[in-house]
C-alpha cells in the first residue's frame, strides 16, 4: 500500500526508488513489452499511451499506439510530448541514462524481475498503482495456481542459449533460469558467476555435456538453420527452438507457461 505524504502518493519500485504519484495514472508509457502486455490484461486501454517498438502484444495496441523507439533507445523527447503520469520501465531492459534523465522531470517505476516471485510482485504493484488491484490479484492468483499445478518434466541436464554468436546463456540469477528449475530443469551453466548472462564457447557447452539445448527466439532470433550446427556440435544432444516469450516474458503471459514449448 502506498504512503501518503502531502496528498502525494509514494511508492517503492522494485530498485528500492522512491516514486510519488499525485493520483491514479491517466497517461502511461511502458517500456517493456512484458508490462505493456499486463496493462492490458488490467485493462487500462484508455490509460496507455505509449509503447516500444517491441511490444507487439496485444497486436491491436503495436497498430494503434504511439511507440516512443525501442527498450535501449527509447526518445525522451516523444515521451515527454505525451505527458505521461506515469512510466513503467525495467533494469535490465532499459538504458539507465535514459531513465535517470526521465525520471527528473516524470515518475519512473522501475521493476527488477529475477524470479516467479519478483514477477507476481511487480504485478501486484502495478495493479495498486493503476487502482486495478482485483484484477491483478485474480491475475497473481491464477499464474500461481498454473505454476502449483504444473507437472515438472524429469531432471534434464538444460543449455538455454539466448546469443548465436558470440554464443550467450544464463546463470542462475535470471527469470528463465528460475523458470526452468520450477520446471525441473537444471541450467548447466547456472554457476557461471562472471556474468547473468555469461559469453560461453563451444568447448565451454561440449564441456557441460547437455540433454538438451534450448535455442531460444529472443533477443537471438533461433532459426532452424541453427539446429544443425548445435547438433553437429554435440550429436547425443537433443536441440530445440523454443519460444523466448514463453521463457522470459515476466507478466500476463506466464499463465500461458508451458515448459515444453
Amino acid at each position: 500500500m502506498p504512503t501518503f505524504v502531502s496528498m502525494k502518493m509514494i511508492w517503492v519500485d522494485q530498485c528500492g526508488r522512491e516514486v510519488r504519484l499525485s493520483d491514479i495514472p491517466k497517461r502511461i508509457v511502458s517500456l517493456v513489452p512484458s508490462q505493456t502486455e499486463l496493462l492490458h490484461a488490467l485493462g487500462l486501454e484508455n490509460e496507455v499511451v505509449g509503447i516500444t517498438r517491441f511490444c507487439t502484444h496485444p497486436s491491436t495496441w503495436y497498430r494503434t499506439k504511439t511507440r516512443v523507439g525501442g527498450t535501449k533507445d527509447a526518445d525522451p523527447s516523444k515521451i515527454q510530448w505525451l505527458q505521461p503520469d506515469l512510466i513503467l520501465a525495467n533494469k535490465e531492459e532499459n538504458d539507465r541514462n535514459t531513465l535517470e534523465a526521465l525520471a527528473q522531470s516524470m515518475p519512473v517505476w522501475i521493476s527488477d524481475v529475477r524470479t516467479i516471485q519478483s514477477a507476481l510482485d511487480m504485478m501486484a504493484s502495478i495493479g495498486e498503482m493503476t487502482g486495478c488491484q482485483e484484477k491483478a490479484m485474480i491475475l497473481t492468483g491464477q499464474i500461481t495456481r498454473h505454476f502449483e499445478e504444473l507437472r515438472s518434466v524429469d531432471k534434464l541436464r538444460v543449455a538455454y542459449l539466448i546469443w548465436h554468436e558470440p554464443m550467450m546463456t544464463i546463470n542462475s540469477d535470471t527469470f528463465i533460469h528460475d523458470l526452468l528449475h520450477h520446471a525441473g530443469f537444471e541450467n548447466v551453466f547456472g554457476d557461471r558467476t562472471d556474468s547473468r548472462y555469461p559469453m560461453i564457447t563451444r568447448e565451454d557447452l561440449q564441456a557441460a555435456k547437455p540433454e538438451i539445448i534450448m535455442l531460444s527466439s529472443e533477443p537471438f532470433p533461433f532459426k532452424n538453420k541453427h539446429i544443425s550446427d548445435y547438433q553437429a556440435l554435440l550429436p547425443e544432444s537433443e536441440i530445440r527452438l523454443v519460444d523466448g516469450r514463453n521463457w522470459s516474458w515476466y507478466g500476463s503471459a506466464m499463465c500461458e507457461f508451458d515448459p515444453m514449448k
